[in-house]
């Protein structure tokens, strides 16, 4: 028994997890909540994983970002994400994509294809181009709605978007989809937690467009977030994976749907 891992083989047996050794997950978006997912996907011994993200680490991130270190400022969230994981695991083959998702990348940040996808961007229209592309190309999915502004760890669950209430991004991520006429029963990870009441100064002015982390897109309005509900968020995505990637071996233990 490999000891990195005895205590997951414990849960899901050998044959469940030789299955995530051989399985290929991507993480897109590598921030808050994409990290703590890449994290878990890593320690429970996923063999393969790409990770994608454009952006650089910045002073603001350090308060929920797995990646964001004083020591790591200026560095590639996907390289950083790509050393960390073979710091856990040198056996899973990692695959670091420096990219902006949009329509012209979509072909390589999904090529192989991927057996599972998270999607952990934060910008509505690459967000929903690469939602659009895994629908259409039937690649599983898991899409991380907003985990901004929530204060409430309880209130954060896993559902078909098509049944997400409380959250605005998958109210208009919705709409988008069924404009295009794409299925919107993927699995998303959000929470019920009505944004509402908001104090003074939660939601920021726009940043402005020379900041290194909007090169591309528009600008956006930063939002308040704790590390404990971007974080939850992030694991919970990663535990829907290995729910998916174990399901056809392990129905009643790691799926109770």
């Amino acid at each position: 028994m490999d000891e990195r891992f005895s205590r997951i083989e414990r849960m899901i047996g050998q044959a469940g997890l030789q299955k995530l050794a051989c399985s290929y997950v991507a993480v897109i978006g590598l921030g808050a909540v994409g990290s703590y997912a890449v994290e878990g996907l890593a320690r429970a011994g996923v063999g393969r994983l790409r990770l994608v993200d454009f952006d650089k680490v910045q002073p603001s991130n350090i308060n929920r970002q797995l990646y964001a270190l004083e020591s790591t400022l200026g560095q590639a969230k996907c390289d950083l994400a790509a050393q960390r994981v073979n710091l856990i695991n040198p056996d899973c083959r990692t695959e670091a994509i420096n990219a902006f998702v949009h329509r012209e990348t979509l072909d390589p940040v999904l090529d192989g294809p991927p057996d599972l996808v998270i999607d952990a961007i934060d910008s509505f229209n690459p967000k929903v181009e690469l939602l659009l592309a895994l629908t259409l190309r039937q690649i599983p999915t898991i899409s991380c709605m907003g985990a901004a502004l929530r204060t409430d760890p309880t209130l954060v669950r896993t559902g078909p978007l098509s049944a997400v209430h409380h959250c605005p991004l998958a109210s208009k991520v919705r709409k988008k989809l069924r404009q295009a006429g794409v299925a919107t029963n993927f699995t998303c990870v959000y929470s019920i937690e009505p944004v509402k009441n908001l104090p003074p100064g939660v939601i920021g002015p726009e940043e402005p467009e020379s900041c290194t982390s909007l090169e591309r897109g528009r600008t956006r309005r930063p939002l308040g977030s704790l590390p404990t509900l971007t974080g939850i968020f992030g694991l919970t995505a990663a535990n829907s994976a290995l729910q998916i990637l174990l399901k056809e071996s392990f129905p009643t233990k790691m799926n109770n749907s």
